[in-house]
């Protein structure tokens, strides 16, 4: 028999469905592996075994009872620590957050628990979302579970979405939920051989979700393969009139009209993205994807999006201005970490608590943000980059003219070595080349993984859709998903 842990959403929600296991035996194996990897991996900075079982017996009473189960019924998965869970630790990976319980639930979370899932742990990430490689977080790396051959070089799982791909990969949960502001959750999931998807800005709520860079940060889900994520996504989407960007339309049942036949559609191939220095693997890799969508029937087109060399700089003034406006909040006031040192005075005291409770990247981009704010350079930076971002999503809108999904690369390469790159906050950045442009103008995107590089490390294939357009984007991956026949998992060392 297979082992439970190696299943997935779906599979796992129809064998309880069908007594084939119960709900308890799936929390606890999955519990096990929680305990079992914790040390070396890091993936989660709080698990609660206990509320996986908890969950888990109220499945298996409402079966009993012949109720209905859900669609997520009996499913225990990793809550990435930027959704707020009542009763649990809620720390956003930061020290000035840590300790903190909220007394509320993120609609998303909650949505998920509607749906019949199961919290093991909160998950592990880059502190406040910033990050590629989640290295930031107070609480320590994330540690993927791959390994390069004949080394024991720790590798990135990814950022900011590190501890959820991680968790996937090394059979911890069997689907995570993300969030992505510049491909925190496609980027991660293209360095651990896992599926993601960020939904159109707006699908899914960000009530209770810590917040980074609020026009662009969107929640989405994680897990082995696309029909999970659809499944996943579908309960976690839905208008909530408790958010102001949150879109008040129906959520499609996306896994009932989920099909790889691509026949009649159009492939778009932007010519930007064939980056100078790209490596030859990337390359290689993005061409097969050009052939598995022409085996499924659609037609290619090289498509120009002029305004993506722009994308990278755009991200990286919005994206620290909203935070630096954002991060305003955490003080020690009202919740969190407080220095008081002896004699301070307010000013003293927020001074103190700020430069103990934020991390250095954090830090790093407060102050830019702050900067391109400030009276002197606000509209020669921050009003500029909102400029250029309307072309992005222009340029996008005239491609999807022409053509129905765009298929680029996700990562420039497979996953680094933690500490590579964390010298240069510019080399860092650029990871998220591929990804940020489709975060710029709110559209719908996801990864699956395409294959190995030569050194046997997964490397993801990027599909981008049209606004509203998660069924085309899920199609296009569910494709690709058939023909690469993606199976490679990382070898168990912890």
């Amino acid at each position: 028999m297979t082992d439970i842990t190696d299943l997935g959403v779906a599979a796992i929600r129809d064998g309880i469905a069908a007594g084939t296991f119960s709900a308890v035996e799936v929390a606890e194996a999955f519990n096990a592996n929680v305990a079992a990897a914790q040390d070396a991996l890091n993936a989660f900075i709080v698990a609660t075994p206990d509320h996986a079982i908890a969950a888990a017996k109220a499945i298996d009473a409402r079966r009993a009872a012949g109720e209905a189960l859900g669609p997520m019924g009996g499913v225990p998965i990793g809550m990435k620590d930027l959704f707020a869970t009542t009763g649990v630790q809620t720390t956003a990976a930061s020290h000035i957050l840590e300790g903190f319980v909220p007394q509320y639930e993120s609609t998303v979370s909650q949505k998920l628990w509607d749906a019949g899932a199961g919290l093991l742990g909160k998950l592990n990430l880059d502190q406040f979302a910033m990050g590629s490689s989640n290295e930031s977080s107070h609480f320590g790396s994330v540690v993927s579970p791959w390994r390069r051959p004949g080394s024991n070089a720790p590798l990135t799982a990814g950022g900011s979405s590190g501890g959820s791909s991680a968790a996937i990969a090394a059979r911890l949960v069997p689907a995570a939920t993300g969030t992505d502001t510049g491909g925190s959750i496609r980027q991660p999931a293209a360095y651990t051989g896992t599926t993601g998807i960020k939904p159109t800005y707006g699908r899914c709520s960000r009530w209770g979700v810590v917040a980074y860079a609020s026009s662009l940060d969107q929640a989405g889900a994680m897990a082995r393969d696309v029909t999970d994520c659809a499944i996943m996504l579908e309960s976690m989407a839905g208008f909530d009139p408790k958010d102001a960007t949150s879109l008040n339309l129906p959520v499609p049942d996306w896994t009932a009209a989920l099909s790889g036949d691509l026949k009649g559609k159009k492939v778009g191939i932007p010519k930007e993205y064939r980056v100078e220095g790209m490596p030859a693997e990337i390359e290689a890799i993005w061409e097969q994807g050009i052939a598995w969508l022409k085996d499924a029937g659609a037609e290619v087109v090289e498509v120009s999006l002029p305004h993506t060399q722009y994308a990278l700089a755009t991200y990286y003034i919005i994206a620290p201005a909203e935070a630096s406006s954002n991060l305003a909040r955490y003080d020690g006031v009202r919740y969190g970490l407080r220095d008081l040192p002896d004699g301070a005075g307010l000013q003293d005291m927020y001074a103190a608590t700020r430069a103990d409770g934020f991390g250095a990247e954090v830090k790093r981009r407060i102050l830019i943000g702050t900067y391109v704010l400030s009276a002197g350079f606000y509209d020669a930076y921050y009003t500029k980059a909102q400029k250029v971002r309307a072309l992005i999503s222009q340029d996008f809108a005239k491609a999807f003219e022409q053509v129905d999904v765009l298929l680029t690369p996700t990562a420039p390469s497979a996953a680094f070595a933690l500490g590579e790159s964390n010298e240069d906050p510019i080399a860092m950045y650029l990871n998220d080349v591929f990804t940020v442009p489709a975060s710029l103008a709110g559209l719908p995107a996801m990864s699956v993984p395409a294959g190995l590089d030569a050194q046997g490390l997964p490397l993801g294939l990027q599909i981008i859709g049209r606004p509203l357009d998660e069924q085309g984007v899920l199609n296009a991956g569910l494709a690709i998903e058939g023909r690469a026949a993606f199976a490679a998992k990382p070898e168990t060392w912890w």
